[in-house]
């Protein structure tokens, strides 16, 4: 065959090559073909969960490329030396625009658009293989065929789905939290573990968009799971954050501290009137969200058993989730849910506390800051504040948590002896006390303590005998003498002012709240509710300081 005849049958190849196996409408016409075999099969009763009619497509393509490479190419390739490497190619470049239309229509993470998805990848990989194996043996080893080839990129497209199917679940969450938090009311009878219902839910709704995450048939990118715990993390978090808020601190139930005044003879008996009582009642009580129920004792220990609740079954994902990890080779070693674990804590603690400080100065505030040792010591005494802790202790202590009730009651104690201790320092113009009154408070004190040493059955001794170091270091200054006090305070203001101190009228030291027998300000407070005349008049000479009202 001459020269020229050569040329035109290589021509009439290549053409009948493409024709055959690369033109879109050679494409176009298998895809109506499968488009009617599956119709067909759709209709059958007894087919079900057919592919998706673009991932048959990616499967006769690959049959054709094969096809053509055992078929074809031998021949051809006496002509044209890379034939199967142009047919695959333009096979790549049809099927991609086909994939091009089906990504651009979908939105949303669906089993049938990860088949499309999976069989365009492998197909990819056919094509590709089918390219580098024809190409072997030409000097670049097949790279600008490879180059021809446009990555269909379907891992991107799949991770970005699949953030699209976080985000939608995560949102979804974080609203059921805003809306069932707002509907909860931590009833303590809602089951036997006392937990909030929301919270049972909430993990479960967690649990189970990890499952389905783990469930999706993708091969998981290492930043996925990544970015699933990280917002479930956020979400849990928050709804941590919102069972918390409103329940009050320390500083929303201890009562401010009344100005400094000094005792008029005699006057403590006038105090003992009761519509002081109330006035005082209503200055000094801290309020919470209007006494709002959900806020009671027994709903903040639900809070609070919630919280353990989810701290606990956290640590069961931690351990599930790294099994998964592990087996995705993803990153498993570090924590997980750690904002939620770390929010946990903090809930817990500042539950406590509220707890503790809204027994002692909220819902015992008629007993304590109203009631004892106002008017004469002697007559009110400690005894109605202890019946009525021992009653709260005993509801809490069936309500709370067991892994945290003992934690729960120390913080109760400890806020006790704040309480009893304020109370002598800074319970305002209705206390006036003597020396004698100190052999009361000490025996009231070890009353107080013997509570919740409870005959051994309560907290531990050392622990309690650890918290009430502040209270028996200040007790000794309510026996001690005024002029030793006036002394003792002298003395304290000089080493704290230096020579300055030393004029006539002494500095008025600050309210530290820090109560010890070395902190001037603590001493000038016992002085000023010491009811006798060296006292008295000290504190008028040196501060001018108002009489009790």
């Amino acid at each position: 065959m001459s020269t020229k005849g050569r040329r035109k049958m290589l021509m009439w190849l290549v053409t009948g090559l493409k024709l055959i196996l690369g033109l879109p409408y050679a494409l176009l016409l298998l895809r109506q073909k499968v488009e009617k075999a599956h119709s067909t099969r759709r209709s059958s009763n007894n087919q079900k969960n057919q592919l998706p009619i673009l991932a048959i497509l990616a499967q006769e393509v690959s049959e054709m490329a094969s096809n053509e490479k055992d078929v074809y190419s031998p021949i051809l390739k006496r002509w044209l030396p890379h034939s199967a490497g142009v047919a695959v190619a333009t096979l790549h470049s049809c099927y991609g625009n086909e994939l091009k239309q089906f990504i651009s229509s979908i939105n949303e993470l669906t089993p049938g658009s990860l088949e499309v998805l999976g069989e365009a990848q492998k197909l990819e990989k056919d094509l590709v293989d089918l390219a580098v194996e024809d190409s072997v043996d030409s000097e670049d080893g097949g790279k600008a065929i490879i180059r021809e080839m446009a990555p269909y990129e379907v891992e991107m497209v799949v991770s970005d789905l699949v953030k699209s199917w976080i985000k939608t679940r995560v949102d979804r969450l974080k609203e059921w939290v805003d809306r069932n938090l707002q509907q909860e009311v931590w009833n303590p009878r809602a089951n036997k573990e006392r937990i909030a219902p929301s919270a049972v839910e909430v993990l479960r709704l967690v649990d189970e968009i990890m499952e389905a995450f783990f469930l999706l048939p993708i091969t998981t990118h290492p930043s996925l799971p990544t970015g699933l715990i990280s917002s479930l993390d956020k979400c849990l978090q928050h709804y941590i954050i919102k069972a918390t808020s409103g329940c009050g601190t320390r500083n929303t139930f201890v009562p401010t501290l009344p100005a400094l005044t000094r005792c008029t003879r005699g006057s403590m008996f006038f105090k003992k009137e009761k519509s002081h009582i109330a006035q005082g009642r209503k200055s000094h009580v801290g309020t919470i969200n209007g006494d709002n129920n959900c806020f009671g004792i027994p709903q903040l220990c639900v809070r609070i058993n919630s919280l353990q609740h989810i701290r606990t079954e956290l640590d069961v994902f931690d351990k599930r989730l790294k099994a998964r990890l592990r087996d995705s080779r993803s990153n498993g070693s570090s924590r997980t849910f750690e904002h939620s674990l770390d929010s946990c804590k903090e809930g817990i603690h500042h539950l406590r506390e509220a707890i503790a400080y809204k027994v002692i100065f909220h819902d015992l505030s008629h007993v304590l800051w109203d009631g004892l040792y106002v008017g004469e010591a002697s007559i009110s005494r400690i005894e109605p504040f202890l019946q009525e802790l021992e009653q709260n202790l005993e509801i809490i202590s069936m309500t709370v948590h067991d892994k945290i009730r003992t934690r729960v009651i120390t913080d109760i104690m400890k806020a006790s002896f704040d309480g009893f201790l304020l109370v002598l320092v800074a319970g305002g113009p209705s206390r006036a006390f003597t020396r004698q009154d100190c052999k009361i408070f000490e025996e009231d004190f070890k009353f107080l303590t013997d509570l919740f040493w409870s005959n051994g059955d309560g907290l531990p001794y050392d622990l309690i005998d650890k918290y009430s170091i502040v209270v028996q270091n200040v007790l000794p200054l309510f026996g001690t003498d005024s002029e030793s006090l006036i002394e003792r305070f002298r003395s304290l203001i000089i080493s704290s002012y230096g020579a300055s101190a030393r004029s006539s009228k002494l500095p008025l030291p600050p309210t530290t709240g820090q109560w010890n027998p070395n902190d001037p300000n603590t001493v000038l407070r016992v002085l000023c509710y010491r009811n006798d005349e060296s006292a008295i008049k000290f504190l008028k000479r040196n501060y001018d300081l108002p009489k009790h009202q």
